[in-house]
């Protein structure tokens, strides 16, 4: 479980937000939402552990990420804005890579068959520099399939991705949902779950606004005012 309190983050001298409390409970999706400048990079930033917030607490499993260490990192997978792909490294050197900064045991046997799953078998020894910005994305995307970790954060991560793409993500998605994992997300799709399975949080409006799984009664803890 992802819980945060009396979050606050700026950017420079302006607040993004503050007083931001909410709980992600296991088989759920957080759908982060807002203006340009709102504050939803920062936040999956925060809640991944790379930046520290100005005051308040995220804490997973009950514990402070800050205090868990590499315990948190093994249980994290952070996709952000840049995909992460080495251009002078092939499709299989750039996954051995990440399967190993994820801490996650994938043989090359399991990063072909992730290849092949996302349309890129008989790319895997190509530089990706070769490869176009939404091929390059899928390479990237293959981590979704090798991971195990419980708790996905992903900025945008159906940016460049062609339909078929946008589809299997989804699926990767429901998956991870549906096999008790978390999942925080940024994105301008709409995500294909239940209601029940979504929570919705709105950045930068009058409020900010928290929306609750739709099985669950109204609440309103997530909801404050912006600084």
């Amino acid at each position: 479980m992802l819980e945060v309190a009396a979050l606050a983050c700026r950017r420079g001298d302006r607040h993004l937000f503050s007083d931001l409390s909410l709980t992600v409970r296991p088989r759920t999706l957080l759908h982060v939402r807002g203006r340009n400048g709102s504050g939803k990079t920062t936040l999956l930033r925060a809640l991944s552990g790379l930046l520290r917030p100005e005051t308040g607490s995220i804490r997973w499993r009950g514990e402070d990420i800050h205090h868990l260490g590499d315990d948190f990192n093994r249980d994290l997978l952070y996709f952000g804005h840049l995909n992460g792909i080495k251009a002078d490294l092939t499709g299989l050197e750039n996954l051995r890579v990440m399967a190993t900064l994820d801490q996650d045991p994938a043989s090359d046997d399991d990063i072909l068959d992730a290849l092949e799953h996302i349309g890129l078998g008989g790319f895997e020894d190509l530089p990706t520099r070769m490869l176009s910005q939404g091929q390059k994305k899928r390479v990237a995307l293959a981590r979704l399939i090798l991971s195990n970790a419980p708790l996905w954060i992903l900025d945008e991560p159906f940016t460049a991705l062609d339909s078929d793409a946008v589809h299997l993500l989804q699926t990767l998605i429901s998956k991870q949902v549906a096999d008790g994992g978390t999942v925080v997300l940024t994105t301008h799709q709409e995500v294909e779950l239940t209601r029940g399975q979504i929570q919705r949080l709105t950045l930068g409006a009058h409020d900010t606004d928290m929306q609750e799984p739709a099985e669950e009664a109204p609440s309103n803890e997530g909801s404050a005012p912006p600084c």
